[in-house]
C-alpha cells in the first residue's frame, strides 16, 4: 500500500486524488492520508510574516522521514529550492494552468485608467509587485485561506476584484464567469505544476511514480527554480519565471520586482531544449548584475524590521 500525503484543502486532496488515480491505474494500491499544514491553520498572519518559505510543505516533509507517508504531493511553486536531507522530487506531473487570474465583482473600468483608485486582494508578494508597477493607485489587501474561503472573502469583501492562480481554481471547477486572464502578469516559478516526492532511499516508491514524471515539465520547472534559487528567493520576494518549450525550443523569461513595483528588472531567453541547462542561473545572475541584488538586499532588510 502506498500511503499519499497531502494537506486536506480542496485543491490539495485534488492533486492528491489525480496521483492516486495515475498510481491505481498502474496497479498500486493507495489510499490518502490528509494532513493540515502551518500554512493552512495560520490565515490571518500575511506569508511574508512567517516565513513562508516551505510553509506548506514542511508538515509532509517532516511526515514522510518519520516513515508516516510514503508520497507527498504538492503545488511545485510551494516547494522550497532545497529539499529537506533524504527526500527527492520523484515525479514532476505534466503541467497545467499557467497564468494568474483577477476573479472581479462585474466590471473592470479601473483595468483601463491607470491613475484609477481599486482594491485589489492577494497574499501573494510577488502580485502585489507586478500590481503595483502596473497600477500604483490601487490598495492591495491580503487574502489566505484555501480557494474557496478565498473566493467567499472576496464576495463579503468592499473590494474590486482579487488574484488566484488560474490552476487552482480551474482544477476544482469553481472558476467564476467574472474572471479575466492577466496575460501579462508573469507566474511565480513552477505555477501550474504538481510534484510527488518520497524518501531518497524508496526505491520501490520512486519505481512507482516514475512513469508519471513528465520530461518538458521538467525541464522548464527545473529553469524557473534554477531563477529563483540564483536569487536566493522563495515566496517572501517577488520574483517570477515562465519557461515552455515549443519546437525544439525553450523560452523562458524571468523578473525581479521591489516590494512597491518601481523596479523592475526583467530578462528573456531562447535556447536549444538541448542546451536548456543552467538558462535560470544565467538569467538570474544578469538580474543581479543590473541591480538586482540591491532590490534583494532592501526587500530583506524591510522584512526584518
Amino acid at each position: 500500500m502506498i500511503r499519499i500525503g497531502t494537506r486536506d484543502s480542496q485543491l490539495a486532496m485534488w492533486q492528491a486524488n489525480l496521483v492516486k488515480d495515475l498510481l491505481t491505474q498502474n496497479g498500486h494500491a493507495v489510499e490518502l492520508v490528509p494532513i493540515k499544514s502551518e500554512g493552512d491553520i495560520d490565515l490571518v498572519t500575511p506569508l511574508y510574516e512567517i516565513g513562508v518559505q516551505g510553509i506548506f510543505t514542511k508538515t509532509l516533509d517532516i511526515a514522510l522521514l518519520a516513515g508516516k507517508i510514503d508520497v507527498a504531493v504538492h503545488s511545485f511553486k510551494d516547494v522550497p529550492t532545497q529539499l529537506p536531507q533524504g527526500l527527492v522530487n520523484a515525479a514532476i506531473l505534466e503541467r497545467g494552468p499557467v497564468k494568474d487570474l483577477l476573479v472581479h465583482k462585474g466590471s473592470t473600468a479601473f483595468l483601463d485608467d491607470p491613475a484609477s483608485a481599486a482594491n485589489i486582494a492577494t497574499s501573494s508578494i510577488r502580485r502585489k509587485a507586478q500590481w503595483l508597477r502596473r497600477y500604483p493607485n490601487h490598495q492591495l489587501h491580503n487574502l489566505r485561506g484555501n480557494v474557496i474561503k478565498r473566493l467567499e472573502k472576496l464576495a463579503s469583501e468592499n473590494w474590486d476584484a482579487a488574484i488566484f492562480a488560474a490552476a487552482g481554481l480551474e482544477r476544482i471547477n469553481v472558476r467564476p464567469a467574472t474572471s479575466l486572464e492577466l496575460d501579462w502578469m508573469i507566474p511565480a516559478p513552477a505555477q501550474g505544476a504538481i510534484v510527488a516526492a518520497c524518501r531518497e532511499d524508496n526505491t520501490a516508491v520512486r519505481d512507482a511514480l516514475a512513469p508519471l514524471h513528465h520530461t518538458d515539465t521538467a525541464i522548464c520547472t527545473t529553469e524557473e527554480r534554477g531563477f529563483l534559487r540564483t536569487l536566493l528567493g522563495g515566496c517572501t520576494t517577488p520574483i517570477s519565471a515562465y519557461a515552455y518549450i515549443s519546437n525544439g525550443e525553450m523560452f523562458f523569461e524571468g523578473s525581479l520586482c521591489s516590494l512597491d513595483g518601481t523596479r523592475s528588472f526583467l530578462t528573456t531567453r531562447r535556447v536549444a531544449v538541448s542546451a536548456a541547462a543552467g538558462t535560470g542561473h544565467d538569467a538570474a545572475l544578469e538580474i543581479l548584475s543590473q541591480g538586482g541584488d540591491a532590490v534583494i538586499q532592501e526587500i530583506r532588510n524591510a522584512q526584518q524590521r
